[in-house]
């Protein structure tokens, strides 16, 4: 275990002797509040020495320096009451905004909703001590802490509360590989959850950085909004530990509340990517923003409309969705009509179960689209397990090398991925046969020999799709009925 692994196992061992904290998620949400503010004066120290005129936008007493990093500062009660008082009443209240004050707006966004779990200010003070040992102005332990970051969201993810928000890191850069945003366009994630996908999409775009133009252009290209604490914290964090000097534009709220209408061209972007929530529901009112033939309150089936509004025309777009969203009828069928008549859907990757475990088993997607011109046909990739896997775990997640066949298959949007052949994993759809279908998109592969399913979720599932067609066949067969019989009257 490496030094910095092991100072963040003596943290969380520390933490379960306090009073205040039960449970993983309320360790790991205490940690990162205090990491953040650690990162962030890290960060400070060094454009103070390469920007003569910085100012903090935290009040002096209340940097990291002046407060924590002394080990023999305050401690107990008064430490408590600085942190309860002091601390988080000045830093859920600093004045600014994203323009005329960035960083006071973003240390706000970051507190406005946090908390202090821990009761014991001796045991806080424990914490503080070890946490200060990390030196984030060392290179080396500010790679390695990257790789701590994704140990951090698999323990969110074990303590159950992390899996809409939790993206494995290959099926993340699988979809920014093939999108391959390029600098200058603005990427957004308007579910951006602990940021994967935009670190994703900031590693990429580095590689294309020649100067410090294109670094500026670097860090006003990465977008986002996420709308729990906890994730829009690690969201931060995660940003200004790989480069993002000033996450100003990684927004604490809710992206489906702004209605449709206000979004402006100014607010349209050329790269979305995101694992938007899937399986759950809006608070009332939230649909009434969208428009009156597409309103529902699933969460998945608003986030598409979302995205296919936003984009720009020849912007681009991933992300993953559930089988339910492929066949599913009623407002989901005009959704998917509006999207293949607006967007070229050229591409949907269909993943095995498991893949997102423990958070759910049923079978996801990875769409692809870009917007202009509609679909003429959908091309389908149903990815396999690697030899000698049944299913993917938390200690045998997806890897990225399992999407070699993938890549080596796309070809370019350009010549119509001209370059594109059939074969046992890959198939084409025209849009007649998704018309004649009543869209639905869980087009399966004719290549294939049925297999049997016999997971749960999958099960209840393939359940709800054929009772859906079965309601929908007994509703044609009561209007015809309901027709013979007047004609008969």
């Amino acid at each position: 275990m490496s030094n910095l692994s092991a100072t963040i196992k003596s943290i969380q061992d520390v933490m379960r002797q306090d009073a205040g904290i039960n449970g993983d998620a309320q360790r790991i949400e205490q940690m990162v509040w205090l990491l953040f503010l650690k990162v962030f004066d890290a960060l400070e120290e060094e454009l103070e020495l390469t920007r003569d005129s910085y100012t903090s936008p935290i009040p002096e007493p209340l940097r990291w320096r002046n407060w924590a990093a002394d080990a023999e500062g305050i401690t107990g009660d008064g430490l408590l009451k600085f942190v309860n008082d002091d601390l988080f009443g000045a830093l859920k209240k600093l004045g600014g905004d994203a323009q005329r004050n960035p960083r006071g707006y973003v240390v706000r966004s970051v507190f406005e909703d946090a908390n202090n779990f821990m009761k014991s200010g001796h045991l806080l003070r424990q914490v503080i001590n070890k946490l200060a040992a990390i030196d984030f102005n060392r290179q080396a332990e500010r790679h390695q802490f990257n790789d701590l970051y994704e140990k951090i969201l698999r323990d969110l993810q074990s303590a159950g509360n992390a899996g809409e928000f939790y993206t494995p890191r290959a099926v993340t850069q699988f979809m920014v590989d093939m999108v391959n945003p390029q600098l200058g366009e603005k990427v957004l994630d308007p579910a951006t959850g602990t940021g994967g996908f935009l670190v994703c999409a900031i590693e990429h775009l580095r590689k294309q950085v020649q100067n410090t133009e294109q670094e500026a252009l670097l860090q006003n290209s990465i977008t986002g909004v996420e709308k729990k604490q906890l994730p829009h914290m690690l969201c931060v964090t995660n940003l200004m530990l790989h480069g993002i000097e000033v996450p100003s534009l990684i927004q604490h709220g809710n992206t489906l509340a702004r209605p449709l209408r206000e979004v402006t061209q100014a607010d349209r972007v050329d790269v979305v990517l995101t694992n938007p929530p899937f399986g759950g529901v809006e608070e009332p009112g939230i649909e009434q923003g969208f428009p009156a033939d597409v309103r529902t309150k699933e969460t998945a089936d608003l986030f598409l409309v979302l995205i296919k509004h936003i984009l720009k025309t020849h912007g681009r777009a991933a992300l993953v969705l559930p089988d339910g969203t492929l066949f599913g009828e009623g407002v989901k069928t005009r959704i998917k009509e509006q999207l293949l008549a607006e967007c070229n859907l050229h591409t949907i990757v269909r993943l095995p179960n498991g893949v997102f475990a423990p958070y759910t088993g049923i079978k996801t997607n990875l769409l692809f689209f870009t917007k202009g011109t509609p679909t003429k046909e959908v091309w389908y990739y149903e990815h396999p397990y690697p030899t000698g896997v049944k299913n993917y775990n938390k200690t045998k997640p997806i890897r990225i090398e399992e999407f070699d066949a993938e890549k080596a298959w796309w070809g370019s949007e350009a010549d119509g991925f001209a370059s594109r052949q059939e074969n046992e994993r890959a198939w084409k759809v025209s849009i007649e046969q998704i018309k004649a279908a009543n869209y639905n998109l869980d087009q399966k592969n004719p290549h294939a020999v049925d297999a049997v399913s016999h997971d749960p979720e999958q099960l209840l599932a393939d359940y709800a799709r054929l009772q859906g067609e079965a309601q929908a066949l007994r509703d044609e067969l009561k209007g015809i009925l309901a027709k013979s019989l007047a004609s008969a009257g």
